[in-house]
């Protein structure tokens, strides 16, 4: 039987704590209830794929930051293995034991960017960056333009980046105010009550969409592309979180 875990409040050392909890399921030790990604991630790491075209490619280095222990960082082995890419996980040490070791995969223990052997080391070297469902973690723990930059200082020439599944109250809130959203809340909660949704009031501790637009104007002005991107309809957060897709040409 799990253990009841409020997601809402887990942290970047809790997730170290939750990898090796066996009452857990593997999107429990991600900080997910199972109904949000069981059955759920093969979509979304076709989503990824189609974002990423360079993972498409062969023999591309490839750094996944916070990878977790779910099917995904399992899906992106196989594909670096397929195409002759060299894989960096970068993650806890406790979570990154969940993952099988492999010889054409690095495995970090470190918490992004606090690893400046490797920020030299790999300066201007990596093709491919995905970091998934971490930013909102970054956000409350860190800070998310220091994140960024040493991320952008990494990638090669025609690099990609794909910061993930992020958490948007903003898009959230327009979508809980449309028809749609009210019939899925009521639906979902089996309520005749509309969702309480109340605009232009702050909303401390949570990304928005002056975080999103931030994120891209740095970038951009960095001299990368830089692009808020949907998640596909099928992916099962997709009315409320969004993507970040960056290139360097």
């Amino acid at each position: 039987m799990s253990t009841k875990v409020d997601f809402s409040k887990v942290g970047f050392a809790d997730f170290q704590r939750m990898a090796g909890d066996a009452n857990l399921s593997r999107y429990e030790k991600i900080g997910f209830p199972d109904t949000y990604r069981k059955g759920h991630e093969q979509d979304i790491f076709g989503d990824i794929c189609a974002k990423l075209t360079n993972l498409s490619r062969t023999e591309m280095r490839v750094l996944d930051i916070g990878p977790g222990c779910s099917d995904l960082p399992q899906y992106l082995i196989d594909l670096c293995a397929q195409q002759g890419h060299v894989l960096a996980l970068m993650d806890g040490e406790e979570m990154l034991a969940q993952l099988p070791d492999s010889d054409a995969v690095s495995k970090i223990d470190a918490i992004f960017p606090d690893c400046p052997d490797f920020l030299a080391q790999e300066r201007g070297c990596i093709d491919v960056i995905l970091c998934y469902s971490v930013l909102h973690y970054v956000f409350d723990e860190g800070c998310v333009f220091k994140f960024l930059d040493h991320a952008l200082d990494l990638l090669s020439p025609g690099g990609q980046m794909l910061i993930g599944d992020i958490p948007n109250v903003s898009k959230r809130k327009r979508f809980f105010a449309s028809d749609t959203g009210i019939a899925f809340h009521r639906a979902f909660m089996k309520t005749d009550e509309s969702p309480d949704v109340q605009f232009n009031v702050p909303d401390t501790g949570h990304i928005d969409d002056a975080v999103m637009f931030g994120l891209v104007q740095r970038a951009r002005n960095a001299g990368f592309d830089a692009y808020i991107v949907p998640q596909g309809e099928n992916l099962p957060m997709a009315n409320r979180r969004e993507d970040i897709l960056i290139v360097r040409s």
